[in-house]
């Protein structure tokens, strides 16, 4: 077994790792990281971590190569001070929606990603809610990957929502939105749309399922612009659904996405804290989750070698 359990943070999500820390009962390690001028990124440990039992909190958001980087240099860092094993805490995957090859000529980024963790040093990965569950195998190494679905059913189960459907933003997340409204006992619908081209757009294309006159519950793994999730909810409107919701575990909302968010015929957007929500983005339409207790408990259970699976049992 591993020696004392340490966690540390780069800058990606220092809030979500202290909370963490709160959590578990044990204080933020100390480290130095920041960016000289010339935009080299430096880092130094400042305590011991030798044959530690080490997790480093570091979302791959925004700005995400900024972030990666930094993630890359600190398992390197740890590695170098003999930590005992190093696991790579990554609330949120960057990339992770770049994980095969749908055109000729394009890269498989989020296994180049994958790969660039594991030569780095680390020697596991913990998660939450990868965007494709193949992204596991990317890793040669141990891959936790947790789910907010439990806390975000517990949030609407409380809502007590009366007549309502579980919508699928799209066919590719219908398993999520299956699972989340089998635990509300609800019926399924998916929205089937289309991507354009590279740009964050999409045309819908269908509905399927009956919406009409019933509330809807729209869930997605991510709201990146926020245009897919305006649009769903305009199309269920359409098709006579009245009150709605959505859900999401990664709030990215880049670029005008909280505006959509305020002007959409949404009710209420919930979300998790895998990434930062700035206090400019926390407009009245959207409700912060924190995950900080599941991953602190999944922190603990890695540590004393029990099992992460049977939290969700």
């Amino acid at each position: 077994m591993f020696d004392e359990l340490k966690v540390f943070s780069g800058n990606a999500h220092p809030q979500l790792a202290e909370r963490i820390c709160d959590y578990l009962g044990i204080p933020l390690g100390r480290m130095n990281v920041f960016e000289f001028t010339n935009e080299n990124i430096f880092v130094q440990v400042l305590e011991n971590v030798r044959q530690r039992d080490v997790f480093v909190v570091q979302p791959i958001c925004s700005p995400v190569n900024k972030n990666l980087m930094e993630l890359l240099i600190v398992i390197d860092a740890m590695k170098r001070a003999s930590a005992g094993r190093i696991t790579a805490v990554m609330p949120y995957y960057g990339y992770s929606r770049t994980d095969k090859k749908d055109q000729p000529r394009v890269p498989i980024t989020a296994r180049l990603v994958a790969d660039l963790i594991t030569v780095a040093g680390a020697d596991r990965v913990l998660t939450v809610d990868l965007h494709a569950g193949q992204i596991q195998g990317f890793f040669n190494i141990p891959v936790d990957e947790l789910t907010a679905l439990y806390m975000l059913s517990d949030y609407f189960a409380e809502k007590e929502l009366a007549d309502f459907v579980v919508v699928a933003t799209d066919v590719g997340i219908t398993k999520r939105a299956r699972d989340l409204a089998a635990r509300l006992h609800a019926p399924l619908a998916i929205i089937e749309k289309r991507r354009t081209g590279n740009e964050d757009a999409a045309e819908i294309l269908t509905v399927i399922g009956d919406v009409k006159d019933r509330g809807a519950l729209l869930v997605d793994d991510e709201v990146d612009t926020a245009g897919s999730i305006a649009n769903a909810a305009s199309a269920l409107r359409e098709h006579g659904a009245n009150e709605m919701y959505a859900c999401c575990t990664h709030p990215i909302l880049s670029g005008d996405g909280v505006q959509r968010v305020a002007s959409s015929l949404l009710k209420e957007l919930v979300v998790t804290d895998t990434v930062p929500v700035p206090d400019e983005k926390k407009i009245d339409k959207i409700t912060v989750l924190s995950l900080a207790s599941m991953i602190g408990e999944a922190i603990h259970r890695i540590h004393a070698g029990l099992s992460v699976g049977a939290m969700f049992q």
